[in-house]
């Protein structure tokens, strides 16, 4: 009896031994493989081939109010592209005793489509997810009351998020480019529909994955649009819908999350793309409007969100997400022709990166967060000169950092938003970051889409929520 328990301890003790070995040396990761593009083995070629969508097909006007003509950030980046503040006008340190000054709050659907602003006006795409469509939807700015509402009808299924781009608005027009690639003009002041096509249907362009993220860009009139399909760009006259020019695609690129940049160098003025498949500028003007002056496939990342930042003397930084890291290009040339080359090319690592958001030029020097592969200074504000990125200079610090969320410039501050709906006011330069203040703003998450700042007023967003605060300082 004893040598049978005795043989019955010794078992259990070694099946317990054995069990805690299982458990020591199981990785319950190692079956997992890191979710890229590509692996949800979508059908290759346009995925809106197979839906005729009535673009701008439904309106309503709510109501009309007077304008506001100092009150406009017109598109991504704001008026020069470069996501700074340049209005006169003394903004918050501090968010005081009270809090944020909330003016106003409203619900939108899931995803990260921020405001552009003009006179006054909010122009959002929206997606309604409960009538499935796109909706171009304008709120007065004051008071956050819907005006008027422009839609059309096309099936979406959730994917991190539904709508991602910003309105481009002029004095005349209002140009959205819808999450799988419907593209619409309308009136800005009434919301008349003046025109729309479907950029799979018409010109074979395949809709990114996690859906359209480029912003759309009207130049003296002209819309120019990244295609990715038959044609790299086109450019189409807002007033008519007519095609202007186009860019040939010999490369087969595909269209990005990316946005155009305009750049002008020795005269020559261009639209610089980073497109799946390379980086390139094309002339956007004179008898070679819309030909490739330069290209290169030196940086070439399969996912690209950020734009290209244009910098002095013909320099570029060009970044993306999951490992590709940064390029600082440098372009040469003039009428006799234009090449580019690649300064530096930097893994996460090495150097200034971002994976969503587009850094800031300012004095000379390049600000970001970087990404959360960018090992100790993962998700920290950092700032390096726009000729070395790859000596980072100052950083937020270890308690300071923020995720994936937008920043901008506004009266020598930055106003940094993380995940989570905290806003930071900072002051940060080559010398040091400093926190000026901070407070959660929204309980929401993925806080994403790009701020808009104008008139003393910021509007910011979550995945569901759109916020319009009072950040002037009060006399």
């Amino acid at each position: 009896m004893k040598k049978y328990s005795r043989f019955i301890l010794a078992s259990l003790l070694l099946l317990g031994l054995g069990l805690v070995a299982a458990w020591f040396f199981y990785d319950p990761a190692a079956s997992l493989k890191i979710s890229v593009p590509g692996m949800d083995n979508r059908k290759k070629g346009p995925i809106t081939a197979g839906e005729k969508v009535k673009i701008g097909e439904d309106f309503v006007l709510f109501k009309t109010v007077p304008g506001i003509p100092a009150a406009s950030w017109p598109r991504f980046r704001g008026e020069q592209f470069d996501n700074i503040n340049k209005e006169n006008l003394r903004l918050i340190s501090k968010w005081g005793s009270a809090g944020p000054r909330i003016l106003w709050k409203l619900s939108l659907g899931e995803g990260h489509a921020a405001p552009a602003v003009y006179d006054g006006r909010v122009y959002v795409l929206d997606y309604d997810e409960t009538k499935k469509e796109d909706a171009l939807r304008c709120f007065s700015l004051l008071s956050g009351e819907e005006l008027w509402r422009r839609s059309y009808h096309v099936h979406l299924k959730r994917n991190h998020g539904l709508s991602r781009t910003i309105p481009a608005v002029t004095k005349d027009y209002v140009l959205t480019i819808g999450p799988r690639c419907q593209v619409m003009c309308c009136d800005r002041g009434s919301g008349a529909l003046l025109w729309g096509f479907d950029l799979g249907r018409e010109f074979q362009a395949e809709v990114p994955f996690w859906y359209t993220g480029q912003c759309p860009l009207i130049d003296h009139d002209t819309a120019i649009i990244a295609v990715g399909g038959k044609s790299l760009i086109i450019a189409v006259d807002c007033k008519t819908g007519k095609k202007v020019w186009e860019t040939p695609n010999p490369h087969n690129w595909k269209m990005s999350h990316s946005s155009l940049m305009p750049m002008t160098l020795n005269g020559q003025k261009m639209y610089v793309y980073c497109a799946i498949g390379g980086v390139c500028g094309i002339a956007a003007g004179g008898p070679d409007r819309g030909r490739i002056l330069w290209e290169t496939t030196e940086f070439a990342p399969n996912v690209v969100a950020p734009s290209p930042v244009v910098m002095d003397e013909g320099r570029i930084f060009a970044s993306a997400g999951y490992g590709a890291g940064s390029a600082l290009l440098q372009v040469k040339g003039g009428s006799g022709g234009f090449s580019v080359k690649v300064l530096q090319k930097l893994k996460p690592l090495e150097g200034l990166a971002s994976e969503q958001q587009t850094p800031v030029y300012y004095g000379g020097y390049l600000y970001g967060i970087l990404p959360k592969d960018a090992g100790g200074l993962r998700n920290q504000f950092v700032c390096c000169k726009g000729s070395d990125c790859r000596t980072i200079v100052m950083n937020s610090g270890k308690t300071e950092r923020f995720g994936l969320g937008p920043y901008i410039l506004a009266d020598g501050k930055f106003f940094i938003l993380n995940d989570d709906g905290e806003m930071t006011i900072a002051k940060a330069s080559p010398a040091g970051f400093t926190v000026l203040d901070k407070a959660k703003i929204i309980d929401g998450q993925d806080s994403w889409g790009p701020i808009a700042i104008t008139a003393g007023y910021l509007l910011m967003r979550d995945s569901k929520t759109l916020v319009c605060l009072d950040i002037g300082e009060k006399k």
